[in-house]
C-alpha cells in the first residue's frame, strides 16, 4: 500500500501545480486505481478492443526471467492479473513494450520480443493467440526473414476476426548494425530499418505481409487507428538527409497509400530520438501527436485530419522547452482531444501532463496528472478513454519500479 499512498500524495501535489512555478490550477479529481502490477513491473501499455475492453499489460522481471502479464479494467478497478508467457531469452527494452489486446469475445492476441543468435540486437517479434485470454497457443512470428537483426516497436489492432500488426524491421540492415550507428551515408540508405505490415488469423497464420516504407527511423514507436474503410499507420520517417519527421500511411479500399508527412518539422538528426507518435480516430477524424526537436527546441505538437489522413491541419504546439515527449492522445468529444506527455522538471523528475486541444487549435490549460522520473526507466506513460473516464498508466521510479494507474472523470475534466 505504500506506493498507493505515495501516489495519492503526488497526485494532490501535481493537481495544485507544485514544482512547476505556475499558479495553482483547479484541483482535479484524479483518483489512484490500485495497480494490478507487482513491484518490479515496467513497460506498461494500455489498449482498448473494438468492444471497449480496456487491457493493461506490463512486464515483471525477476531472476533473469521476464513475464508478460495483463489485467482488464472493469467497474473502475482491475481484474486479477493473468500471465501470457515468460522466458529467460526475451529482449527487454524500456521503449519497446509488449502488448495484449482483445480482438473479439473469442480471440485475444499478445506480442513480445525474443532474442535470437547473431548479436546483441538480434531479436524477433513473437505473437500468441488465445480463445479466452487464459490458455495461450504456441507463439508465432509475423515475419519469416530469419535475419539476426532487430524487429520490434509493434502496434496491433483488431480487424474483424483477424489481427493487423505493424513493426520496424531490420532485415535490410547489416547484421549487428543498430540504431546506435550515428549516420548512414546516402548511398547505403536503402539498407536501413523498414516499416512492415501483416495480417494474422487466430491460428497464427500470416495472411498478408508487405513492406510499407523502406527507410524509417530506427527505434521510435509506431501507432495505429481504425478508419471507416481501413487503417492509418503513423511513425517517425527518415530520409537520406536524416530528416526524421512524422509520416502516415493509410490502408483503404484502394490499397496502401504512399507515405505522407503529417507535418514538415524539418528535424534533421543523425540518430534515433526514441520518441514515436500517437494517433486516435473518431470515424475518419484523426488526431496525431508527436515530439520534435527541430530548431534545437523540444516541442510537443499535434495536428488534426477531417478526411481520414489525406490532409492535415497546421500543427499546434502544445508544450515547448521542457518537453521530453513520450506522448499519447485521445478523442474525448466531437472536436476535442486530450494529449498527454512528459515535461522535464529537473534531472531526475518529470511531470505527466495533459492538455485539451480543440479542432480549431484552442488550447486548454496544461494540467499535471502525476510525477515520475525523467530517466529512461520511467518508460512511456499511456492514456486512453475508458467509458466516462480518462485512464492513465505509468512507471513509478525510485527504489523499485512499479506500474501505477489512475483515472480522471471526463465530466469533471470537461466541465467549464
Amino acid at each position: 500500500m505504500r506506493a498507493e499512498k505515495l501516489l495519492a500524495i503526488l497526485l494532490l501535489i501535481a493537481s495544485l501545480g507544485a514544482c512547476t512555478g505556475e499558479a495553482p490550477g483547479p484541483k482535479l479529481l484524479v483518483t489512484p486505481v490500485e495497480s494490478p502490477a507487482a513491484a518490479g513491473s515496467a513497460e506498461q501499455h494500455l489498449q482498448a478492443g473494438p468492444d471497449g475492453t480496456v487491457v493493461l499489460s506490463w512486464l515483471e522481471s525477476s531472476d533473469g526471467k521476464a513475464a508478460l502479464r495483463y489485467s482488464v479494467y472493469e467497474d473502475q478497478s482491475w481484474t486479477r492479473p493473468q500471465t501470457v508467457a515468460s522466458g529467460d531469452d526475451w529482449f527487454v527494452n524500456w521503449a519497446d513494450f509488449p502488448s495484449v489486446t482483445r480482438i473479439n469475445s473469442d480471440l485475444w492476441a499478445a506480442h513480445w520480443l525474443q532474442k535470437k543468435p547473431g548479436g546483441t540486437y538480434a531479436y524477433d517479434v513473437k505473437m500468441a493467440f488465445s480463445g479466452d485470454g487464459v490458455v495461450w497457443r504456441p507463439a508465432v512470428s509475423p515475419h519469416d526473414d530469419g535475419t539476426p537483426t532487430e524487429h520490434g516497436f509493434v502496434s496491433m489492432i483488431a480487424l474483424g476476426n483477424t489481427l493487423g500488426a505493424v513493426w520496424l524491421d531490420g532485415r535490410n540492415t547489416a547484421p549487428g548494425e543498430t540504431h546506435s550507428t550515428s549516420q548512414m551515408p546516402a548511398e547505403s540508405a536503402h539498407n536501413g530499418m523498414s516499416l512492415r505490415w501483416a495480417t494474422i488469423d487466430g491460428s497464427g497464420q500470416v495472411l498478408e505481409s508487405t513492406e510499407l516504407d523502406s527507410l524509417v527511423c530506427d527505434c521510435c514507436q509506431t501507432d495505429l487507428a481504425i478508419l471507416s474503410d481501413g487503417v492509418a499507420v503513423v511513425y517517425r520517417d527518415r530520409d537520406e538527409n536524416e530528416n526524421r519527421d512524422i509520416s502516415i500511411i493509410r490502408l483503404t479500399e484502394s490499397g496502401w497509400s504512399e507515405p505522407a508527412l503529417v507535418a514538415k518539422d524539418g528535424w534533421q538528426i543523425a540518430g534515433c530520438p526514441v520518441n514515436g507518435p500517437a494517433i486516435d480516430s473518431r470515424r475518419d477524424k484523426l488526431v496525431v501527436a508527436w515530439f520534435t526537436g527541430a530548431g534545437n527546441i523540444r516541442q510537443i505538437r499535434l495536428a488534426f485530419s477531417d478526411d481520414g489522413g489525406e490532409h492535415f491541419s497546421e500543427s499546434v504546439t502544445v508544450s515547448s522547452g521542457m518537453a521530453l515527449g513520450r506522448v499519447d492522445v485521445s478523442w474525448v468529444a466531437d472536436g476535442l482531444a486530450v494529449i498527454s506527455w512528459l515535461d522535464e522538471l529537473d534531472t531526475r523528475t518529470a511531470a505527466l501532463k495533459i492538455r485539451t486541444v480543440a479542432r480549431d487549435g484552442t488550447l486548454g490549460e496544461p494540467l499535471e496528472i502525476a510525477l515520475t522520473g525523467s530517466q529512461r526507466s520511467s518508460g512511456f506513460p499511456h492514456m486512453l478513454r475508458a467509458g466516462s473516464d480518462l485512464l492513465f498508466a505509468w512507471t513509478e521510479t525510485g527504489e523499485q519500479l512499479r506500474v501505477l494507474t489512475a483515472s480522471l472523470p471526463l465530466a469533471e475534466f470537461l466541465a467549464e
